[in-house]
């Protein structure tokens, strides 16, 4: 099975920022913060899980990430923002993974920029195989 890494590099109420990496393919990744892994607030504890391919409404082709202890639906999809909404920031994540080429601000927020793109860009790499995902740093 393959292995793809996702490296927590900072974690804010703005949001975890991290690098997701295989052998062909890097970019950034956004989270919420880490808040005990509640359900639709925190990100997901670090470890390794299996992924799966699911059709979602509203991103059509996505990769499910399971077995997540307390957790489910978790997917990797295209957005900006992984803020704490109860604490007033902008958020395009329930728990999910989101990617983008560049990290950077928008309106004075953390985010992950070029997200479609990118999304795109490694469905399109990994050509529907599945793999191991390896989260490392932060919690």
């Amino acid at each position: 099975m393959k292995h793809v890494n996702l490296f927590r590099l900072e974690q804010s109420v703005q949001g975890t920022l991290g690098v997701l990496s295989t052998n062909e393919f890097w970019c950034y990744t956004l989270e919420p913060n880490w808040y005990n892994n509640i359900r639709q607030h925190s990100c997901i504890p670090k470890g390794s899980y299996d992924t799966q391919i699911r059709i979602s409404p509203k991103y059509g082709k996505i990769y499910w990430v399971t077995k997540v202890n307390g957790r489910s639906w978790i997917l990797i999809h295209s957005g900006n923002y992984g803020g704490d909404s109860r604490k007033g920031y902008k958020t395009h994540t329930m728990g999910c993974i989101l990617l983008g080429k560049k990290k950077g601000l928008l309106g004075g927020q953390r985010a992950v920029l070029n997200s479609r793109i990118t999304i795109n860009r490694f469905y399109r790499l990994m050509g529907n195989v599945l793999f191991k995902l390896n989260i490392i740093g932060g919690r």
